[in-house]
């Protein structure tokens, strides 16, 4: 049974807030309505930490004020003390937490950055001269499209070679068929039999990107 002078304290924060009944406090902190009742018979020792501060956040009071405007322990000065240094035990890490989840965004986003400088750095002939070279092919027909391809090729060998990528099989080598590595783009073929390479693929030191698509030999 709820114990009428805690409850009407718990009535008294809430209307602070805007918050009309305990259905309502249990909506907005999260917290469910066993645990609210346990705070209005003043059992807040058995309500666990994270509960109690879901409920202070939100009725705008501390920790400390809200356990002890709902503990039905009488409480001596020694005791008191060491409630009240574990109260700023918890204030602390829980400030410590919020400075290391702030520290773990920032260094995301610098190495974000980090990585968008160093892959601009290796594709800068590709973003300088590219452009340009496919005005002129645009400009002129009749340019041979091999010499573009070296634009491209080199600046992608550079990048992949930094991100220590690598082709498994040129296009067109003829390499015995691996369904754990290959695909099949068609047809059927049996583990070692020679098969067609007709697209790329890629591994990272052990770990399998994409893997080969082939066809089988005779399939053209």
């Amino acid at each position: 049974m709820a114990n009428l002078d805690f409850t009407q304290k718990l009535q008294d924060l809430s209307q602070k807030v805007g918050i009309t009944s305990f259905k309502a406090l249990s909506k907005a902190t999260g917290v469910s309505e066993r645990q609210i009742l346990r705070l209005r018979r003043g059992e807040v020792e058995q309500i666990r930490v994270d509960v109690l501060l879901k409920l202070a956040s939100v009725l705008q009071v501390s920790l400390n004020e809200l356990v002890t405007a709902f503990s039905s322990l009488e409480l001596n000065q020694a005791d008191q003390v060491a409630t009240q240094q574990m109260l700023q035990e918890i204030a602390d890490l829980k400030t410590e937490y919020q400075r290391s989840q702030l520290q773990i965004k920032q260094q995301r986003e610098l190495l974000l950055q980090e990585f968008q400088q160093s892959s601009l750095q290796l594709l800068e002939s590709l973003l300088l001269q590219f452009p340009a070279a496919a005005q002129k092919a645009r400009e002129n027909p009749q340019l041979e499209a091999v010499k573009i391809l070296p634009l491209i090729e080199n600046s992608l060998k550079k990048l992949l070679q930094a991100w220590g990528i690598e082709a498994i099989a040129p296009i067109g080598a003829e390499i015995p068929y691996d369904p754990q590595k290959h695909q099949l783009s068609k047809g059927n073929a049996q583990p070692g039999e020679l098969v067609k390479v007709r697209y790329s693929g890629y591994l990272q030191g052990d770990k399998l990107l994409y893997r080969v698509t082939v066809s089988p030999i005779d399939s053209g």
